[in-house]
């Protein structure tokens, strides 16, 4: 899943990049509200993380200005203005959800989890395809009872796929959401882990639920025994 940081404590946005991407995020970071703006109305990002002050636009302004262009990404707010008042108006505007900073990382993940199944109505807390479940929360995967072991990024790139399940995905698009744009990548790493995945979801149990549709690019469906 891609997400947006806009937070202008750089060591701060750094350090929480670096979690989110080791959870198997790719994250991009804004540390100004007019390029925090930009990015997300062009970014394609499946949920903010954002501050609310920011040099040269506050997140208020951000919020107000994305639900105007009916925008309707999920926004996690994370501040220093803790009154409820200031949370009010956070979530009286269009924020999601809202946590005042110092915050848990564990806590804030949580939240964050929860704001992406609910960005739309197929968003259960476990996924299923056939026999095939992952598990966000505890970053677990299963093929009936056996369990199967992922990397972050194989992790991540299962889960996009998943909720996308019986889709067509082309390799853009899963670039764009499980890689950063700051990453040195190539359409062609997508290839290559797709049939890392498909050594692990599939070749061991039989199956050919990852499915290649050429000149597309890749779904994944159930894939009966």
């Amino acid at each position: 899943m891609r997400l947006l940081i806009v937070e202008d404590e750089q060591r701060m946005a750094n350090a929480l990049a670096r979690g989110l991407r080791a959870d198997g995020f790719a994250v991009e970071i804004a540390v100004d509200g007019r390029t925090g703006l930009n990015e997300a109305r062009h970014g394609s990002f499946d949920a903010i993380i954002l501050d609310i002050m920011l040099p040269g636009m506050s997140g208020y302004e951000i919020i107000r200005t994305l639900r105007g262009e009916d925008n309707w990404v999920p926004v996690l707010v994370l501040s220093a203005k803790d009154g409820e008042y200031d949370q009010s108006d956070g979530l009286d505007l269009g924020a999601d959800d809202y946590l005042t900073k110092p915050f848990s990382y564990v806590v804030l993940l949580a939240r964050l989890r929860a704001l992406l199944r609910r960005g739309s109505p197929a968003r259960p807390s476990v996924l299923t395809v056939g026999d095939l479940t992952l598990d966000p929360g505890r970053h677990t995967v299963q093929r009936g009872d056996s369990d199967i072991a992922l990397s972050s990024r194989e992790f991540s790139l299962l889960e996009y796929l998943m909720r996308n399940a019986d889709q067509v995905v082309n390799k853009v698009t899963l670039l764009d959401h499980v890689w950063s744009a700051s990453e040195d990548t190539h359409v062609n790493l997508v290839e290559v882990y797709i049939g890392y995945l498909r050594k692990k979801i599939d070749t061991p149990f039989g199956r050919r639920s990852l499915q290649t549709v050429r000149g597309a690019g890749y779904r994944l469906t159930a894939d009966p025994r």
